[in-house]
């Protein structure tokens, strides 16, 4: 089992930035696919962004642009960079990582809220 860890989360105004923070167990680290999640209070969990072992990212429509994800195998972590958060990017932000065959692994979730 693959344990993911978020942090970075918390109250910004919108037009701000944060950087959330993915720490993910294992030694296979550079082999997994890791994916950002997000669900805000009564909505279906959607994804945002994801990075390859090789590097490769992909984004969600509503954050192109504006999120960035990356990878630092030597740390074993993910972030996601968030610039010009607006109020429609407040949820709950999820790492997961895929590796194996079929295997999946959750993270506990860190808060993001955007609001003047």
């Amino acid at each position: 089992q693959v344990q993911l860890v978020e942090s970075g989360g918390g109250l910004v105004q919108p037009g701000g930035s944060l950087r959330l923070s993915c720490a993910v167990s294992g030694s296979a680290f550079s082999s997994y696919y890791i994916g950002w999640f997000r669900q805000a209070p009564g909505q279906q969990r959607e994804s945002v962004a994801g990075i390859s072992s090789t590097g490769v990212t992909r984004y969600a429509p509503p954050v192109k642009g504006r999120f960035t994800v990356s990878r630092d195998n030597a740390k074993n972590t993910v972030y996601l960079q968030m610039d010009n958060l607006k109020p429609e990017d407040t949820a709950v932000y999820i790492c997961n990582a895929n590796y194996g065959a079929t295997e999946t692994s959750w993270g506990q979730g860190t808060q993001v809220t955007v609001s003047s």
